[in-house]
């Protein structure tokens, strides 16, 4: 997702290709100028906009950029939900002190808190302890209601880079996770959505969070205890997934709060999000 030139007042839809340009899926299958809401059609598996966009990008014939010459967004830029996982590798679970989770933990991130790859995560007023958290994002295609976990790959449009952003002093303060979660530009996420075709195995990935430079986690999704077959089977018992709704499916250990000594994103630092196949989200650090 990405606008084109200053001034730009609506969403295009790109696609990314080999030499790191950007083909330009807008007007030529898309109206020109797509609002937000717009947007999640894209996601629409049964909407058939991957099959003529595929043409498209083949046929040579589309407008392309450099990405010098568009501002990217957030992938879907206001997605309907925003569903994250907690404990969901091991060894997070246990460097935090909580017991292995026996069913999956969810809670919600709200949609002001997506901010675009670039932009800043904006540490809020009276946070000192903003922590990083590198997340594998699915990104659902197809209104799910009380779907098996047999049948639930065939709800996946594709997956992206996360980054659960959160005030550990607001979250610890509050006994809760909704409001240290849910600050503003807490929810980074891109720069782009690979498509499920694209991923064989998306319990097979190198995951990592580099902080200025430095890696502070390096794993692998064959880590996650509950897998996303697991997780669109119980989420969608009792929450209707819809098109471009994100789920965040935890995070592996290495987390700042749980260091020793403890390490919290500061102004001035650069946050870096890295899974196999999915590109970097990267995003400078502001204190608001």
């Amino acid at each position: 997702m990405f606008e084109a030139g200053p001034g730009a007042v609506h969403y295009r839809v790109g696609a990314l290709l080999e030499n790191d340009t950007i083909a330009d899926l807008t007007p030529s299958i898309l109206p020109l100028g797509l609002t937000a809401a717009e947007v999640l059609r894209c996601y629409d598996l049964d909407t058939n906009f991957l099959s003529p966009a595929t043409e498209a990008v083949a046929s040579g014939l589309l407008p392309v950029y450099g990405r010098a010459e568009v501002i990217l967004k957030a992938p879907v830029p206001r997605p309907g939900k925003i569903i994250c996982i907690g404990l969901n590798y091991r060894n997070h679970a246990i460097e935090s002190g909580m017991e292995i989770p026996k069913s999956p933990i969810i809670f919600s991130k709200f949609v002001t808190s997506v901010t675009a790859p670039g932009g800043p995560i904006v540490i809020p007023e009276g946070s000192e302890k903003v922590d990083y958290e590198a997340e594998l994002a699915v990104v659902i295609g197809r209104r799910a209601k009380n779907v098996s976990s047999a049948d639930a790959m065939r709800y996946v449009f594709g997956y992206t880079n996360f980054n659960d952003v959160s005030a550990r002093d607001f979250q610890f303060a509050d006994g809760q996770w909704q409001r240290g979660k849910s600050c503003d530009t807490f929810a980074p996420f891109g720069e782009f959505v690979t498509t499920a075709d694209e991923i064989p195995d998306p319990h097979d990935l190198r995951i990592r969070f580099r902080l200025n430079g430095e890696t502070l986690q390096d794993s692998s999704t064959s880590e996650l205890i509950f897998r996303i077959p697991e997780l669109i089977e119980f989420l969608s018992r009792s929450i209707t997934l819809e098109p471009g709704d994100i789920i965040a499916t935890g995070t592996p250990p290495g987390v700042g709060f749980a260091r020793k000594p403890p390490v919290f994103m500061k102004d001035g630092d650069v946050a870096e999000v890295e899974i196999e196949g999915l590109g970097v989200l990267s995003n400078p650090v502001r204190r608001s």
